[in-house]
């Protein structure tokens, strides 16, 4: 029974994958920053090991917050029979969201399912409203910060480098400080919990000192490679007086940054989404070994993250081309430097987000960081039927995972008990 459930929750992931993995590669394929190849390859490195090293906070959240278990407590088999019917709705509705290319979010779907199930099975009562509520709130303030955030980034962007009278030398001066910027945001966000591991306790240096060594040593790294290939394509492109040329010398290099935060923004997508796939999957683990339901948070163990980080990674390689096209390409036009801002804004909410185990959602925080930067460039338009189209998919993803969710444990429960 473990290796059928295994399977659905590696179905769910999959689907994740598909329809979340590639909204938060989508911005770096629009802007051509990335090719579809490339994205496949980062997501696939940096979404396993964002999901391997940090996802488990999320993860015990989804498990054990949402649902007042102790009401489970006479009958665990109850509330394992509710989770097999969150891995089934909700991975059905992603995959009904990707066919149509919509970024639905994933977080919305298991809230929706968990808290379907448990109406059904008990009553209202047996929904933790006070931690939805939390995570709703979350919602509603995950695409408002990224927006500012992504906004803020550009318009720093502009003003140092993009509306400089040379933004070429501006680009050169601030390549090490651009370096400096994106390590810190990921260094102070998730480097703390990466060294929180039990093989550096007993090691000389304080675990502090190897973030700022490997920081250090990649920005320094990276700071001569860009500043490298500035030059060069100075060399090649020396008509100064073309503006044209000198754009897009500045959108390459820039384009070399997005790059880099693409990858952090697979890592953050990994640390936070993966829970959504692998938290019942966690939860009816918890209860065949213990024969009773978790009543606090519960340690996630590795294999349930490989199972949430290897469906994710091949969900986006076969079925993300659609998502990516809808964020990439459908919202706002992009350019490097856009794009460059809107992850970086993506990756610090939701890597803030997983510090503080909430479920947050990646589709949200990327719409909110490229429309930010829509409205913020007097020069773009934001194609709202599109948006339309996408608030309405994640409207509709609650009660839609919801009612599935009662239903398939409503049949489940008569074929079952």
């Amino acid at each position: 029974m473990l290796f059928l459930i295994i399977l659905l929750a590696f179905y769910l992931a999959w689907n994740l994958g598909a329809n979340d993995v590639a909204n938060s590669m989508g911005t770096s394929v629009g802007s051509k920053a990335l090719t579809l190849k490339q994205a496949i390859i980062i997501a696939a490195i940096f979404e396993f090991t964002g999901a391997l090293f940090f996802g488990e906070n999320v993860a015990s959240t989804l498990a054990t917050n949402l649902t007042n278990n102790n009401l489970f407590s006479s009958n665990p088999n109850t509330l394992l029979l509710g989770m097999v019917s969150v891995l089934i709705s909700c991975g059905v509705w992603l995959q009904i969201a990707t066919s149509y290319g919509l970024p639905v979010a994933s977080s919305h779907g298991v809230v929706g399912a968990i808290a379907g199930f448990s109406a059904v099975a008990i009553g209202a009562e047996a929904i933790n409203w006070a931690n939805i509520g939390l995570i709703s709130l979350g919602w509603l303030i995950t695409p408002v910060l990224s927006g500012l955030i992504a906004a803020l980034f550009y318009s720093l962007l502009q003003k140092v480098i993009l509306n400089q009278a040379d933004p070429e030398t501006s680009l050169n001066q601030w390549i090490p400080g651009l370096n400096v910027l994106v390590f810190s945001v990921f260094g102070v966000i998730v480097f703390p919990s990466i060294f929180d591991r039990p093989f550096f306790y007993n090691l000389p240096v304080p675990t502090y000192i190897w973030a700022f060594l490997l920081g250090g040593i990649a920005c320094i790294c990276l700071t001569i490679v860009f500043k490298n290939a500035l030059f060069a394509l100075q060399n090649k492109k020396n008509d100064k007086n073309d503006l044209s040329k000198r754009n897009l010398i500045i959108e390459v290099i820039l384009g070399k940054f997005q790059v880099i935060s693409a990858c952090f923004v697979a890592f953050a997508h990994g640390s936070n989404d993966v829970g959504n796939a692998v938290a019942p999957l966690a939860a009816i683990a918890y209860i065949m070994k213990n024969n009773t339901v978790p009543l606090n948070e519960i340690p996630i163990p590795i294999w349930v993250l490989l199972v949430g980080g290897l469906g994710i990674v091949a969900g986006l390689a076969v079925q993300g081309k659609k998502v990516i096209a809808t964020i990439g390409e459908s919202i706002i036009s992009l350019q490097p430097s856009s794009g460059f801002s809107a992850e970086l804004a993506t990756a610090t909410t939701i890597l803030m987000a997983s510090r503080l185990g909430l479920p947050v959602s990646t589709s949200h925080a990327l719409v909110g960081a490229v429309v930010g930067i829509g409205l913020f460039k007097s020069s773009e338009k934001v194609n709202f039927a599109t948006l339309k189209s996408v608030f309405a998919a994640w409207i509709i993803t609650i009660p839609a995972t919801a009612g599935l969710a009662a239903l398939i444990f409503f049949i489940g429960q008569k074929l079952w008990f």
